[in-house]
């Protein structure tokens, strides 16, 4: 029986869904996913610049478990550029306190100022709290 996978800390979701590359049509079907874990992973390295044993501290997982993200989603990232695919984000397996969802169109995200409840994507007003 496989082992139920832990919830990776995330400190902060990007506040927008995703990438568009400019100039060409997008194919149907041929987006690439990025989850928050994945996102989080490349924010800490690649951002931060942190090393992998800091960020893993940081997201509660081992090393080598950040390091099969973090090369995920790299991997991922070089697919999108090469072939021209959309990037777009998703929840995946993590959690971070104070995140709002928008209740119009779904998707979770944080804010720095807690007086501006207002989403990222569709700037309607947020109502539901995610803990």
């Amino acid at each position: 029986m496989a082992r139920n996978k832990k919830e990776r800390l995330i400190q902060m979701a990007p506040n927008y869904c995703g990438f568009k590359p400019q100039g060409i049509q997008s194919k149907p079907g041929s987006e690439v996913s990025i989850n928050f874990e994945e996102y989080e992973a490349l924010n800490l390295c690649d951002y931060e610049l942190l090393n992998q044993s800091e960020a893993a501290k940081l997201m509660n997982i081992s090393r080598p478990t950040f390091t099969r993200i973090y090369e995920s989603v790299r991997r991922k990232i070089a697919r999108a550029f090469i072939e021209g695919s959309c990037i777009k984000f998703e929840d995946g397996n993590s959690t971070v306190s104070d995140w709002l969802k928008c209740n119009n169109c779904q998707i979770n995200f944080t804010v720095s100022d807690k007086s501006d409840n207002f989403c990222p994507i569709c700037k309607t007003q947020v109502l539901t709290e995610n803990k």
